[in-house]
């Protein structure tokens, strides 16, 4: 049985997604997609100036896996730029640090450490679960269909 895939913690969600080389015809513009993650990895490395392990402990994996994930984003942005390919970013193996969950049956508030606690609380193990957060960048990258509590009580 393969290992479960750990999810890496992204904090910071851009507001544009999709970059373009100028003057390359759309009908021959070819795409690079970064992964959220990568760009967590290469925005804490290459702009914080964390070093390794911290990025590493930030994003919640290990050293390794930190710098697999740096070094294939950074392969793809020196595709993207020699290159003349567009740069699509989204998608990818990762959980919000933003997310925090509320129990209605426990009453506890949790932040997310697997993509289950988004369904089932991992103090009471009940799916009666709620995304507390009312922004947008919440409703925009937070995986899968989520109701905040101002939703639910609506109904």
């Amino acid at each position: 049985m393969p290992r479960p895939k750990i999810y890496r913690r992204v904090e910071f969600f851009p507001d544009s997604t999709y970059f373009v080389p100028m003057g390359v015809p759309s009908c021959k513009l070819e795409q690079i997609d970064i992964m959220m993650e990568e760009l967590e990895a290469m925005r804490l490395k290459d702009i914080e100036g964390l070093n390794q392990e911290e990025c590493a402990s930030r994003m919640n994996v290990s050293r390794q896996t930190f710098q697999n994930i740096i070094d294939s984003a950074r392969k793809k942005v020196a595709m993207s730029l020699t290159q003349g390919k567009a740069i699509k970013i989204g998608g990818g193996n990762y959980i919000s640090a933003r997310c925090e969950f509320y129990c209605d049956k426990c009453k506890q508030t949790y932040k997310i450490s697997k993509l289950e606690d988004k369904e089932i609380c991992p103090v009471c193990g009940t799916a009666e679960v709620l995304c507390t957060k009312k922004i947008d960048v919440c409703r925009k990258w937070c995986r899968g269909d989520v109701k905040t509590q101002e939703e639910v009580i609506k109904k």
